[in-house]
């Protein structure tokens, strides 16, 4: 007999299973392409709550899933956008679980200056549609700060520019927060040395700064880029210090000068809108205070001539007190006449007044007074008799209502409402009982329902070893003695080993073994 299967054309193509031809196309590339620079636009763009990044980069006909692991994703230098056209840097790998190959993106740069500047005005367009660019929002600068602080670089001529420029002019405190001005570390950097400076405590240990600066020196486009992204854009806005804005030259402009309380051409300019020239504000001041003096000596003599002037109007002393002087010696002479005059007629009224004030005339009247007295008093006695009648009857009239009759006819109508609330209250309380029984019973019927012992009633056994319920074999012939409870009662077997003794003959009808 033949083993061997009759030969078929193409046999001695050798087969592959699917994860090795997988490992091979996996080699393959990444043997191959190894390290990679690709230009597209980006698609679909999704940072997945693991932090892995992934994304897509596609042209007019094909399109390359992109990832980027949690740990690369801080040194791409640009995050994608849709719609950013970029060049991607990495290592092409395949993936044989999905049988797709896909780039591990490590650096991510925009693709040219003319994408820049279209990222640029999409940014700016969202940001003023938000209103972050409007003029009512800007904060005024103070006039002359205590505290200054600086967001730049540590190194290079920008610090040592606005430190020499703010030395010359008024110094002030200063307090640096060094960043870096470029690359993928800036914009966030510099977003939370914003942050930073607002978040200090006023008065507390470390002073919190009066005023902002943002600094950087030129550069190119790439260069400044950090002072384009949302994250410093949105810092600078919600800054509740005001903030000077100084990156680039004169001609550079980048989306932190348009949230920006104000926009300093270059580093050196913004220290000089800080703080005024002191030499010049001590000459204003000098100024000022020799025009308030000789406002003040013009002032006072104006206002001398003026008293002069209306003292001149004025009449002499002694004829202001003539007319009054000779009233008064008019008046003097004419009191002494004048109150001999009036004792004169007060004596003779006295004298007509106590004409009439006789004894006679007084006797009369009190002995009229009595007899008026007395006239009164007999009538008084009989009207407080009818009074007192009066009110006796209306006392004995209302005693009369609370008599022993009235009383008990009262208790008598309370016995009655009692009795009935009684009988009311007694049949309420069976009625209660009654439904508290049943629902007992109803309970009970429940209980002997759900108990095992109704599982006995229908064949079943419960088996307990040592005062354990046995569940296994093994632990039936480890118990010293076995205890079977049936519907009927309970029955004591013996322990484990007479168990193990019968393990190896058959189990007669009706054995538990």
């Amino acid at each position: 007999m033949d083993l061997l299967d009759d030969p078929v054309p193409g046999s001695n193509t050798p087969e592959f299973s699917v994860s090795e031809i997988a490992g091979r196309v996996k080699k393959l590339i990444e043997g191959e392409l190894g390290w990679v620079r690709i230009k597209g636009e980006v698609g679909r763009v999704v940072l997945a709550r693991s932090g892995h990044l992934y994304f897509d980069l596609k042209d007019d006909r094909n399109v390359l899933s992109c990832m980027t692991w949690k740990g690369q994703v801080s040194d791409l230098g640009t995050m994608p956008e849709e719609g950013m056209e970029v060049v991607a840097e990495g290592r092409m790998t395949a993936s044989g679980f999905q049988s797709k190959f896909s780039l591990n993106a490590q650096r991510i740069a925009i693709a040219g200056e003319g994408a820049l500047m279209a990222l640029l005005e999409k940014r700016k367009k969202a940001l003023a549609a938000e209103g972050l660019f409007d003029a009512s929002r800007k904060k005024p600068l103070p006039y002359l700060p205590e505290v200054i602080g600086v967001v730049t670089s540590p190194q290079g001529a920008v610090i040592r520019d606005i430190l020499h420029r703010l030395r010359d002019r008024f110094p002030r405190k200063v307090l640096i927060w060094p960043v870096a001005v470029q690359g993928a570390a800036c914009a966030p950097e510099v977003a939370r040395a914003i942050a930073g400076f607002n978040a200090l405590t006023p008065g507390g240990s470390m002073p919190r700064p009066d005023l902002l600066i943002v600094a950087r020196g030129g550069g190119s486009v790439e260069d400044l880029w950090g002072f384009n992204e949302e994250a410093v854009a949105r810092a600078a806005a919600a800054s509740e210090i005001p903030l000077i804005s100084a990156v680039g030259h004169e001609t550079d402009t980048t989306l932190i000068d348009f949230v920006s309380d104000q926009r300093a051409p270059t580093p050196t300019a913004a220290a000089e809108m800080a703080v005024p020239v002191r030499h010049e504000l001590a000459a204003w001041v000098e100024q000022a205070g020799g025009r308030m003096a000789s406002s003040l000596s013009s002032g006072v003599l104006r206002r001398s001539q003026r008293l002069r002037d209306l003292a001149r109007a004025l009449p002499r002393p002694d004829a202001l007190v003539e007319g009054p002087r000779q009233r008064l010696d008019v008046l003097g002479d004419r009191l002494g006449p004048a109150l001999i005059a009036g004792v004169q007629r007060r004596r003779v009224r006295l004298s007509d007044v106590a004409g009439s004030l006789r004894p006679t005339v007084l006797t009369r009247q009190v002995r009229s007074e009595r007899q008026r007295l007395n006239a009164v008093s007999d009538r008084l006695a009989p009207a407080l008799g009818r009074i007192a009648a009066r009110r006796r009857e209306q006392l004995e009239a209302r005693a009369a209502r609370f008599a022993p009759r009235l009383l008990a006819q009262d208790v008598d109508q309370a016995k009655v409402r009692f009795n009935t609330i009684t009988a009311r209250l007694q049949a309420t309380g069976t009625r209660q009982i009654e439904r508290l029984r049943q629902r007992l019973d109803g309970m009970d019927r429940l209980r002997e329902t759900l108990s095992y012992k109704a599982t006995l009633a229908r064949g079943y056994a419960v088996v307990r070893g040592d005062g354990e319920i046995v569940t296994t074999k093994a632990a039936a012939e480890a118990a010293s003695g076995l205890e079977v409870e049936f519907a009927d009662g309970r029955l004591k077997l013996g322990g484990g080993t007479s168990v193990r003794k019968a393990k190896g003959k058959p189990p007669e009808q009706g054995s538990l073994f």
